[in-house]
């Protein structure tokens, strides 16, 4: 059976890569760390409350985590925001996983550490030699420029030159090389060209494509969804039942964690979400958008669509409203006069764009679904507000001052009339018909076996992709010894 996640030995690299992670002090942490940190060896602990949650210091290879504890600078339980039904208009409870107090400031760092670490444990990837080319839609970029920051090789980072300013900024500022290519996060096809421009001109150059890296799904099905199981034990109430899993398709690296989580609960609905101006999944549309970070007008290859329930399309505009909402001070007042308490007001910039449409998602589901109270949907806010102030301006130059006006159109027009529509149930058939539409991308374009999608499709593929898991920590341990910090 098709396996690309197999690990293959090189002894040479191997010691190479050691003798260069020993110079720089890298220790690299375990999954089981990054589920559990406070496993995390005590020497290593005692450092990390010396350094800030975002400096290029190898030891924060260690708050790869959901449980980073920002007034510690240690870990404590799973880093969530509670949606309460005075913002989503709904019973069900809607919880997301708060993915700002990642290094980078996204969790997209973990992704990276997904796809690169197994390269680079093996002998796969010489960061003396090889220069790391990190596609993306921002955040994946960043992570992957964080990590070879730190391995003090050379990261390529490849996003659309319409993605915000704080992106191209912070890449720039950390020494990255940047390939800004055409048009919005919708375009990835041009990022797949530009990729085959370098791979052809550069002998020395490694592709970690997030679209088709398992690493990728590998790392959410592990942490992410052990973050989420446990926070889940932590929340729950009474007869609270795990009602539902809502994750932007983006690289499908996150939505991943799904797979793992339907183990554990087979009646749980995995929904898919995308923007309804480039409804790639919904109806096999194409178009721009605004909701930054969920790349598409294509089927990644890691996701596994024959396990997704159902698709929400989400219309930008009320993505726009609604997190302009929570970042204006006419929008926070109105939602005060709503009753929402002082503490979420608080938080609410904890929500970058993808995190509002993920929740706007969520309200869809549970009104589709027909959830009550004992109903709990989990979703992710990948990143904050602080990636997207320019954002803000911007709005606030082509639309003027944010009023009370506005806060009254954005909550009662996007946040409590977001309705069932847009949203697709998905039976057998219309997962098959998505699966199929990866040939156009990955077979014809990218040059994949047709045979390796035909494998992809049955379950025992996806059991097989996250067996590996144990062979990589055991890969990392024997590694780590061979460094010999």
């Amino acid at each position: 059976m098709y396996n690309p996640v197999e690990l293959h030995f090189n002894e040479e690299i191997m010691k190479i890569t050691a003798q260069r992670c020993r110079e720089l002090n890298i220790r690299i942490p375990t999954f089981a760390e990054q589920k559990n940190p406070d496993s995390i060896p005590a020497d290593v602990k005692k450092r990390l409350p010396s350094v800030g949650l975002w400096d290029f210091d190898p030891i924060n290879l260690h708050r790869i985590t959901w449980k980073n504890d920002i007034k510690t600078g240690l870990f404590n339980g799973v880093n969530h925001l509670e949606f309460p039904s005075e913002i989503t208009g709904v019973k069900a409870r809607v919880i997301g996983l708060v993915g700002k107090y990642f290094p980078t400031g996204a969790h997209k760092v973990g992704a990276a550490f997904g796809c690169l670490v197994p390269r680079l444990i093996s002998g796969e990837f010489n960061p003396l030699t090889q220069r790391a080319v990190w596609p993306s839609t921002g955040n994946y970029c960043r992570g992957g420029a964080f990590d070879c920051k730190l391995l003090g090789c050379t990261p390529v980072a490849i996003l659309p030159e319409e993605m915000s300013r704080e992106r191209f900024d912070w890449l720039k500022d950390i020494g990255a090389e940047v390939i800004a290519t055409h048009g919005s996060e919708s375009n990835v096809k041009e990022i797949y060209d530009k990729c085959w421009e370098i791979r052809n001109t550069d002998k020395n150059a490694v592709i970690f494509n997030q679209f088709d890296e398992f690493g990728n799904c590998i790392w959410h099905y592990e942490v992410t969804a052990s973050a989420i199981l446990e926070l889940f034990e932590q929340v729950r109430r009474g007869s609270n039942r795990f009602a539902g899993y809502v994750s932007a398709t983006g690289s499908a690296g996150t939505i991943g964690a799904g797979e793992r989580l339907r183990k554990v609960f087979p009646s749980m609905k995995m929904v898919a979400t995308e923007a309804l101006q480039c409804p790639t999944l919904y109806m096999n549309g194409f178009g721009a958008h605004r909701i930054e970070g969920i790349g598409d007008k294509h089927v990644p290859w890691i996701h596994n669509v024959r396990n997704t329930d159902a698709v929400a399309a989400i219309d930008d505009e009320d993505t726009m409203r609604v997190y302009r909402m929570f970042n204006e001070p006419a929008g926070l007042a109105y939602l005060k006069e709503q009753g929402v308490s002082a503490e979420v007001i608080e938080n609410l910039p904890l929500v970058g764009i993808s995190g509002v449409c993920n929740m706007l998602a969520a309200v869809k589901t549970a009104k589709y679904f027909e959830m009550d109270e004992n109903d709990v949907i989990f979703t992710i806010l990948t990143d904050s507000s602080e990636m997207y102030g320019s954002r803000i301006k911007e709005m606030n130059d082509e639309r003027g001052a944010f009023t009370r006006d506005n806060a009254v159109i954005a909550f009662e027009g996007s946040l409590i009339k977001q309705g069932k529509d847009n949203y697709r149930e998905l039976g057998y058939w219309d997962r098959k018909a998505l699966h199929n539409l990866k040939y156009f991308t990955w077979v014809e374009q990218q040059g994949k076996d047709p045979r390796d999608l035909d494998a992809i499709w049955h379950p025992e593929f996806w059991d097989n992709i996250f067996s590996v898991i144990p062979q990589w920590e055991k890969a990392i341990v024997e590694f780590n010894q061979l460094v010999g910090l």
